[in-house]
């Protein structure tokens, strides 16, 4: 048996890690479809790891094995995990880079890893996604039980994404991710934006909500729901983030 191993990091694409795990797993799982999801996570960014792997994983085929690899706790006593989560497993480090996936999972299995005959036999201090995520990864296509790799445990780290605030008469969210057009992602569910007579308001100013990209002026900060179900601010054909100057953590307001 083999399964679709995917992979997610913040190693970018320069370098020889990626093809140091891809060739752990084919070594192991020559059977096994190799995708990458992504290696251009910002370094050590888990708020962005977390966020992409969720809504990376929503999308891929039943039974993907996914290996994400943010990990700037590497060699510490931090320990690793592989998940069921519903119809995909999921591998990485416990530092809260899994927690978005496992929270939305309304089935899920967890295991630390802890069995070494499922690792390479020499462990580098600093690759741990070669050393031991990868081999347990072709591992696991080949059929291996999660309960083989190591003690089932029901906790997890969890991650600092904050929930929207509701206060008298406007709710109160933050910018979580800046993505590669430079558009905000924020914490607002679009159900939040859709009630008449609200205003919307980043750094103070005011927004307008449109529905598509092609409604901005240029320029304009403008804001819509995009594909995750989130709000997001954007400019047509250009960086939100650029040119309005907005960061991570900016607060983003809806008032009645």
């Amino acid at each position: 048996m083999a399964r679709r191993i995917a992979l997610l990091s913040d190693f970018g694409t320069s370098g020889w890690y990626v093809a140091a795990m891809k060739g752990v797993i084919m070594q192991l799982a020559p059977r096994a479809q190799l995708l990458d999801i992504t290696h251009d996570i910002p370094p050590q960014d888990l708020v962005a790891g977390a966020w992409t792997l969720a809504e990376a994983v929503r999308w891929l085929p039943p039974q993907t094995i996914v290996v994400a690899v943010v990990d700037p706790g590497v060699g510490t006593s931090r320990h690793l995990l592989a998940a069921r989560a519903d119809q995909h497993w999921v591998i990485g480090p416990d530092n809260g880079l899994l927690a978005l996936v496992l929270d939305r999972a309304s089935r899920r299995s967890i295991v630390r890893l802890e069995n070494r005959r499922g690792w390479l036999p020499t462990v580098s201090g600093t690759f741990h996604g070669r050393d031991i995520m990868a081999p347990v990864a072709a591992r696991l296509a080949l059929g291996r039980s999660l309960a083989w790799f190591g003690p089932s445990v029901t906790t997890y780290e969890r991650l600092a994404w904050p929930v929207p605030i509701h206060r008298a008469n406007r709710i109160e969210g933050r910018v979580m991710i800046l993505d590669h057009f430079g558009n905000a992602i924020t914490n607002l569910p679009g159900a939040m934006v859709r009630r008449p007579r609200q205003r919307l308001f980043v750094h103070r100013k005011r927004v307008r909500v449109v529905s598509s990209y092609e409604e901005g002026l240029p320029g304009e900060l403008i804001a819509m729901i995009g594909s995750s179900g989130l709000l997001e601010c954007a400019v047509r054909n250009g960086s939100a983030a650029a040119l309005h100057q907005i960061q991570r953590g900016d607060r983003v307001s809806i008032v009645a």
